[in-house]
């Protein structure tokens, strides 16, 4: 079971994810090599993830998926970072003093 702070930073992840709270996304090249349509559905499936499990998620925090569509495997993961996106951030849990980035790419990319 996770600490308030994992639940804590797992929630922010999730909002960040969601679109509900701010975040800066990147979308490496090789997802941006990808079709349009594509692309729109995999931000929608990143959006929607929800598949935590032991496995994929050992560290309670939500902080990374894996993502099967049209043929290809793409990965979404967050980062931590201090606000002047400089060194990792002192405390991901606290919100005014993170910036979260969350990075889509395609599984071959990591």
């Amino acid at each position: 079971m996770p600490d308030a702070t994992t639940a804590k930073i797992a929630a922010l992840n999730d909002r960040a994810r969601q679109r509900l709270d701010h975040c800066r996304w990147i979308l490496t090249q090789g997802v941006l090599s990808c079709d349009p349509l594509t692309v729109a559905e995999l931000l929608i499936a990143v959006e929607d993830f929800d598949n935590f499990t032991a496995d994929n998620d050992p560290y309670a925090e939500h902080d990374f998926g894996a993502i099967r569509l049209s043929g290809d495997t793409f990965f979404w993961k967050f980062d931590y970072y201090d606000l002047d996106l400089q060194m990792h951030s002192p405390d991901p849990s606290d919100p005014a003093v993170t910036a979260r980035v969350l990075t889509v790419m395609l599984a071959e990319e990591y």
